[in-house]
């Protein structure tokens, strides 16, 4: 089967291409891009719309195995191809966690059999994710996972998190981890400052991630660890891993998209969909992770898609549950970056498809031939209004709901294989 996307936008950030052209798909690959030469079965018009890579989400959590009613790998998946995620990275902590090569075994092959994405499995770092004894990383990496990482549960005992650092080393394994300090951040529910002590509730202090980041650097500097930091919030985060860049340390580090979009004020109400850990930081510290992302210094942008149930989440403040629902909504976060001139459009899609896949070693994320034709067709520019009982997660605790967005995509392509087309 040879699909022909003709009139199309074709935007690249791992080549830095943003020109006018056309792209072949033959047996799930590209084939040709630019001035097509060859013939195909089947031709799509795409009438000026951009023609960019599939997203790659690095963090996704499901509720399967175990928590089957929050999400399962079918109905993210069905979520994922609606925002333009054609690739997502499914952590680790679930009922039982996957620590061990049976549960990323069954999380490959469950991906393949119901969800629509391509599904990698990312494995703990610690057994049963208690921060005592190291998982088998070894056994797990040559299974496929991706990474490891602790999920929400940063390692407490720094000379447990040396030692798993120091083994991922030896075996060249990527750690995640989330830089906080649990004795300071373990009672907060929102980023601690004026307006937390305004409405009553307890903060979540921005110093527990600088604490937590402190250590986690130094740690994967004497260990020559690969590291990557998982959600970055504040503005003094960034210059510690610039520093640490600077000494040498090998350092990914990503930001979620929410947090790109929301500050400290939107909490509003008591919005319990607007509570998530790291919790929404002030605005300035939002405006420094947007100047940091246009220059290069975040490289992937996550949908940080936690979903929870309407029981978990309509609640008094301090007790709902932390998480947002994100995977229909990561284009359209950057995208008003793009339109309110903050990024350029490769700016805004390079953390979302290149670098993400340069992090995990995929051939995904970008327009090349031979690579996969894991597509998406998107209007940069079509407006819509987020409306949760719209959306296709199983669980719709999302902030942007009642929020007028812009940026809608289209038609996604995995494979070569149209998996989500929407109506027009």
């Amino acid at each position: 089967m040879r699909l022909q996307i003709d009139n199309a936008r074709l935007l690249c950030p791992a080549n830095g291409w943003d020109e006018a052209g056309s792209l072949l798909i033959e047996d799930g690959k590209i084939a040709e891009i630019g001035k097509v030469t060859g013939k195909a079965d089947e031709t799509i018009d795409a009438d000026d719309l951009c023609l960019s890579p599939g997203l790659i989400d690095l963090r996704v959590k499901t509720g399967e195995p175990g928590a089957e009613q929050k999400e399962t790998l079918a109905t993210a998946s069905r979520a994922a191809v609606a925002g333009g995620v054609t690739s997502m990275v499914v952590m680790p902590d679930t009922n039982p966690v996957i620590d061990d090569v049976a549960l990323v075994q069954f999380i490959a092959n469950r991906g393949k059999e119901t969800a629509k994405t391509r599904v990698y499995a990312a494995g703990a770092l610690t057994k049963g994710l208690k921060g005592e004894a190291m998982a088998e990383m070894g056994l797990m990496s040559d299974s496929g996972a991706v990474f490891f990482t602790n999920g929400d549960l940063p390692i407490s005992d720094a000379s447990v998190l040396r030692r798993t650092m120091a083994y991922a080393a030896s075996c060249g394994a990527l750690v995640s981890s989330r830089a906080d300090d649990h004795a300071l951040a373990k009672s907060g529910v929102m980023n601690s400052g004026a307006l937390a002590a305004r409405i009553g509730l307890s903060g979540l202090p921005r110093e527990a991630e600088w604490i937590g980041l402190a250590r986690d650097l130094l740690l994967a500097e004497a260990t020559k660890c690969t590291l990557l930091v998982d959600q970055v919030s504040t503005a003094r985060s960034i210059e510690m891993i610039k520093a640490a860049r600077a000494r040498g340390v090998k350092v990914w580090a990503s930001v979620a998209a929410h947090h790109l979009f929301f500050n400290e004020l939107d909490v509003g109400d008591y919005l319990t969909y607007c509570k998530v850990n790291p919790p929404f930081r002030s605005e300035e510290d939002r405006q420094a992770l947007i100047d940091a992302l246009a220059h290069g210094e975040i490289d992937a942008v996550v949908s940080a898609h936690d979903p929870q149930p309407p029981e978990e989440k309509r609640l008094p403040f301090a007790e709902a549950s932390f998480g947002a629902a994100g995977l229909e909504t990561v284009l359209s976060a950057l995208l008003v970056l793009v339109q309110d001139e903050r990024l350029s459009m490769l700016d805004a899609l390079m953390p979302l498809t290149a670098s993400p896949a340069n992090i995990i070693g995929v051939p995904q994320g970008q327009l090349k031939e031979g690579a996969p034709a894991d597509l998406i067709l998107f209007d940069p520019e079509k407006p819509w209004f987020c409306e949760r009982e719209h959306l296709r997660s199983r669980s719709l605790n999302s902030p942007f709901d009642g929020r007028r967005m812009v940026g809608r995509v289209m038609r996604t392509i995995i494979g070569g294989e149209t998996v989500f087309e929407r109506e027009t």
